[in-house]
This record gives C-alpha cells, sequence and structure tokens, in this order.
C-alpha cells in the first residue's frame, strides 16, 4: 500500500452497503480529498451470545458477503477502493489513518450499544481524527421531525398521522466519480464463509427469499416487483402470504443491510403511482417503511431500554427461560402446527414471512411465557433481514412490553386457518425434508 502524500477521508461502512442515496458517501464526497474506503468483518459479530446463539448464523453471514462484494464493485466504479478486513476495527484503524495521511471519517449515524462500544474502541486507539456521523437509515430525517425525539408517540397510528401529510421527503442523493487518480493498491480481500465458521451452503429450494445480497440485487428486485410485474400494484391483497418470492416485496434484507434506502423504494413507488396507477397498495408498501422509521425512533428516544426484559412499559411479567420449550419452538415441535412449519422455514433459509413472525412471536411470549429476549436473539442470529430496531421493537410489540397499548395474543390456530387454509404452507415445511 503505497503512503498519501495529502490528507485523506475515510469512510467507515457498515450497514449501508450501498453508493445510490448514500448520505455517508455523498458527506465524504463534498471536499474532494482523497477518499477511501474500509469495512470490516469484526469478529465480535461471528461469537456466541449470552443465550448460546451465534450471533451471525450462516444466512445472515452468506447475504452480507454478497453485499460487500458487490459495493466493492460499485465502490470501484467510482473509482474508490474498498479495503476489507476480518479485523475488530480498532485493531486496523491506527495503520489505515497514519498510512492514507486520514483527517477524516465519516460514518453512518448508529445509536445501539454494541455500536457505540466499537466506536468508542476505535476512537480511544485514534488522535486528532475529524468524525462525521450522519444519519443515513430513515426515510424522515430526524432534522425534518415536527416533534422532538424525546416526544415521539407511544403509539404507531400517531407517528404516522404527525409526519405522512406534513413532512416531505428528501430527494435522491447521487454519488460522484472521482478520477482514476483516487485510486489505491489494494491487496486486502473479503473473507469467505468458511473465514468466518462456516461451511458454503446452496439456498434451500423452497425458500421464499432466494436472493442475493449487494445494491444491484435490491435495485433488480425493485425493478422486477415494480415495474416488470407491477406486483407493487397488489402489495396490499398479498402481502400476508406465506410461500414464494412475490406475496411481498422482500426488501427488508436489502433494507437491514443499506444496500437500498428507504428513501429510494419511496421515490420508485412514487414513479411508479405517476406512470401507471395509484392504489391502496402503493400506499401500503409506504406505510411499511413508515412502520420502519418508527421503530428506530423509538429505539432513539429508549435506548438500551428496548433490549431489557420489561421493555419500554416497563411491565413485570413472570418470564421462563424453560430449556425444553426454548429448543421444541427452535426445532418445530410445539403443539402448533402452524408455530412449528414457520420455525422450521426459518431454521432452513434464514427466512420467515411477516404473519409468521407475528405468530411465533407472540407464541413464544404469550402462550409459552418464556422470556422474550431469547427470541429475539434466535431471531438475531438466523434472519437474513436483522435489523436491531425492527427485531427488537417487534418482540417487545407482541410481548406486551413495548408499543402495542391493546397487548394483543395471536390465536395461532385461527390465524393457520385464516392465512393457511389449503395447508399449502405447513405440508411444504412439515413433510420430511429431502433436502
Amino acid at each position: 500500500m503505497q503512503k498519501s502524500k495529502n490528507n485523506s477521508n475515510l469512510i467507515w461502512f457498515r450497514n449501508d452497503l450501498r453508493t445510490i442515496d448514500n448520505a455517508v458517501l455523498h458527506e465524504s464526497q463534498k471536499n474532494g480529498n482523497p477518499l477511501i474506503a474500509v469495512y470490516c468483518f469484526n469478529p465480535l459479530h461471528f461469537t456466541i451470545d449470552k443465550f448460546g446463539f451465534n450471533k451471525t448464523e450462516k444466512f445472515r453471514a452468506k447475504f452480507l458477503i454478497e453485499s460487500v462484494r458487490d459495493l466493492k464493485r460499485q465502490l470501484n466504479n467510482l473509482n474508490i477502493d474498498l479495503l476489507v478486513f476480518h479485523q475488530e476495527p480498532e485493531a486496523v484503524f491506527p495503520e489505515l489513518c497514519k498510512t492514507y495521511n486520514v483527517n477524516s471519517i465519516f460514518i453512518q449515524t448508529e445509536w445501539t450499544s454494541e455500536e457505540i462500544e466499537v466506536e468508542h474502541a476505535v476512537k480511544s486507539k485514534l488522535d486528532s481524527i475529524n468524525w462525521h456521523k450522519i444519519y443515513n437509515q430513515f426515510l424522515y430525517h430526524p432534522e425534518d421531525l415536527n416533534f422532538e425525539i424525546t416526544h415521539t408517540p407511544q403509539v404507531f397510528t400517531n407517528f404516522r398521522k404527525q409526519l405522512e401529510k406534513h413532512v416531505a421527503i428528501r430527494p435522491e442523493l447521487q454519488p460522484k466519480t472521482y478520477p482514476e487518480s483516487n485510486r489505491i493498491t489494494n491487496i486486502t480481500k473479503i473473507p469467505t464463509l468458511e473465514d468466518l465458521g462456516f461451511d458454503d451452503f446452496e439456498t434451500h429450494p423452497h425458500s421464499a427469499f432466494p436472493f442475493k445480497g449487494g445494491e444491484t440485487e435490491a435495485n433488480k428486485r425493485l425493478e422486477d416487483y415494480f415495474f416488470n410485474t407491477k406486483k407493487l400494484g397488489f402489495y396490499k391483497k398479498t402481502r400476508n402470504g406465506l410461500v414464494g418470492t412475490d406475496y411481498s416485496s422482500k426488501f427488508s434484507p436489502w433494507l437491514a443491510n443499506g444496500c437500498i434506502s428507504a428513501k429510494t423504494i419511496y421515490w420508485q413507488v412514487k414513479k411508479f403511482e405517476k406512470e401507471f396507477f395509484k392504489n391502496q397498495s402503493t400506499y401500503w408498501l409506504i406505510f411499511e417503511l413508515i412502520w420502519r422509521d418508527y421503530f428506530k425512533y423509538v429505539s432513539l428516544r429508549y435506548g438500551n431500554q428496548i433490549f431489557k426484559l420489561e421493555g419500554i412499559l416497563q411491565k413485570d411479567y413472570d418470564w421462563s427461560s424453560n430449556q425444553t420449550q426454548i429448543q421444541n419452538w427452535i426445532n418445530g415441535e410445539t403443539e402448533s402446527e402452524f408455530v412449528n412449519a414457520n420455525m422450521i422455514e426459518l431454521k432452513e433459509t434464514g427466512w420467515m414471512s411477516n404473519r409468521g413472525r407475528q405468530n411465533v412471536a407472540s407464541y413464544f411470549a404469550k402462550a409459552l411465557e418464556l422470556d422474550w429476549r431469547i427470541g429475539a436473539a434466535y431471531f438475531e442470529s438466523l434472519l437474513i433481514d436483522y435489523d436491531v430496531h425492527s427485531n427488537y421493537g417487534n418482540w417487545m410489540y407482541v410481548a406486551g412490553v413495548g408499543n402495542d397499548p391493546r397487548d394483543r395474543k395471536f390465536n395461532v390456530e385461527l390465524q393457520a386457518e385464516r392465512y393457511d387454509a389449503n395447508r399449502k404452507f405447513r405440508s411444504l415445511w412439515l413433510q420430511p425434508t429431502l433436502f
């Protein structure tokens, strides 16, 4: 690696693995300084958590590798090199900053505990660096809100109504291409699944999410779901489906890894409405993006309270941690066929429908009365679209310690009759697997 003579900017990628509509990239390019990009596969993310699960299982790991690989290609087209390390960021950054004469680091603003701890570890090893933290994962930008974050409404409907007709969505940002002179000698390698401790594997033939990670794949899916098939126009009718690739948009894994932004999806919905038609379904996709924002604002308001047993409502229930019941739930061996089918799908594919998630989480927390944080940690491990705010927000919600004032309990048998009347889903996952 050659030493840089000029002051350089460094963009540290985390859950923002894209070039289009990336506010961090946009800010890092403003002053025209040489720019390098860094991604670290932090070994911390591949350790065992306090409940005994891999923090990141093979499904998330594979999607992440694909996403970083594509990011490297996209940045390459802009003459920006992505340096990739399989090390703790605090071990990598001091030497990098010295070698490339970095005086400014640009990162997406994060606020949950693990991300903040890693940031602090890096900052403690660096002197005289300017840090630029930029909000980059919202539909409604925090600076545009018409209320204080500390006054984020306790009920989603109030949050939505305060925003959707009163606050504008910012335009999409486009990256700039650098001259060839911005290139550096880059000998770093993206780790393989084996490097991260997993055997390679094929996607399950019945997976409802057979897609790959990365910005290119995210935009391909959007083009297909919106403009080629116009499935967007039926989204509200099909979104509670259980089988197949097209019952829902499937954007969540790309959103969770930042391969596409909520704003990009929003503006593409608006384009669809202008070119074709506007209906309840086109609105409902935006409605779901607002839900995603809501859980981010809830976690911004309440901080680490979202990880605590009593949740943001600080309600005291008598939770169990019965290992037999937990394992039966994980292995799809409960008394409910509907729960079992969903849990087997998750175990085999790293994916589960929204309808399935609501049911299995409610069954775990309300029927079995198990410590909901264990269920949330299992989801964190397995789900390709794991997003800290949505995961813990939804689990608190169904466990009765979050944003649901009604404290509901799902009747999983009635739900099965309603959403799997022909037993197609249960038959798919409860038959002896040949895979």
